[in-house]
């Protein structure tokens, strides 16, 4: 039996469903545990690798012709099944951070360490027994690196990383000091896109186009001076440049409401990245010195235009 049916098989006996038996997740089995065709199971490792060094491993080894543009099939069809069921586990960063990694569970190497050998029944056997109890642990671990968030007086739960660590202090350092009574009418997660989004309340405001990718990171709305607070976090990427203040003017072009045009910087460095990127008559806010306000010309501060 080839490596690749040999990963089948494993898949199969450990109960996962027949679209988690399909050739992309077995060569993913493989990649993890690192095993060539001329290997055996006992030399099986975990190291933390990417899905592009899965798709690398898999071209350059077994032949395969995966594209760099299919990642999305392997974290949806593989990944996140794997990882649900505690044969993987991820190591927490943010999903879109470049340091995002998974490997191998503890379990799940030493049972493929026993494949094919006389302790593999048992193996599979004292996996399955406890197979209940692993999902809950390793679900635990994944709700222990969630970091937690106030919006709307509501409890959410943002995963890590330094845009939702952000997105975290313009909520709950931002907002009560310069959009004080505001409502957060949207903010996405780099894993749930929309973790809120209040389609209604954006429609009555006259938003044509709620999409994520269209969307500045947080919408907050002061009903009391009927304001619209538009607050882009910048980590790496995506300030109030012109450009963008324009996009956002035509998806908004029926809302009558005051604009006001924020980017958030988690520090003062990064401001400095970008500062020449930044459209006049906005206003940028720097979370480390959160009592503070840039100005970036005009008659007015921090009010519409």
């Amino acid at each position: 039996m080839d490596k690749i049916e040999e990963a089948r098989e494993f898949l199969k006996l450990v109960g996962m469903p027949k679209a988690q038996q399909a050739d992309l997740c077995c060569y993913v089995i493989l990649a993890m545990a690192g095993i060539k065709p001329e290997m055996h199971w006992k030399d099986a490792q975990n190291e933390w690798i990417r899905i592009h060094d899965i798709i690398q491993f898999s071209n350059t080894v077994y032949g395969t012709t995966y594209a760099e543009n299919s990642r999305e099939t392997f974290r949806k069809q593989a990944m996140h099944r794997f990882r649900t069921a505690a044969l993987i586990e991820d190591n927490g960063k943010a999903t879109n951070s470049p340091n995002y990694r998974y490997r191998l569970t503890e379990e799940t190497l030493n049972m493929l360490k026993t494949f094919h050998s006389v302790q593999w029944p048992e193996s599979v056997r004292r996996f399955l027994m406890y197979h209940d109890k692993l999902i809950d642990i390793y679900a635990s671990k994944k709700e222990m690196t969630m970091m937690p968030v106030k919006i709307n007086g509501m409890d959410f739960k943002f995963s890590t990383g330094k845009h939702n660590e952000l997105q975290k202090a313009i909520l709950e350092e931002f907002a009560p000091r310069f959009a004080p009574n505001s409502e957060c009418l949207y903010v996405g997660d780099t894993i749930e896109k929309d973790l809120v989004k209040n389609v209604e309340k954006l429609i009555e405001l006259g938003f044509e186009i709620t999409l994520h990718d269209k969307m500045p990171d947080v919408v907050l709305y002061r009903e009391d001076k009927h304001w619209i607070y538009f607050i882009e976090s910048v980590t790496s990427v995506g300030p109030m440049e012109p450009k963008r203040v324009l996009e956002i003017e035509e998806m908004t072009k029926d809302v009558t409401a005051g604009k006001i045009y924020v980017t958030a910087f988690l520090d003062f460095k990064t401001y400095k990245e970008f500062s020449e990127m930044l459209a006049w008559e906005t206003e940028v806010w720097i979370a480390e010195m959160p009592e503070h306000m840039i100005h970036l010309d005009g008659d007015r501060f921090l009010e519409p235009r």
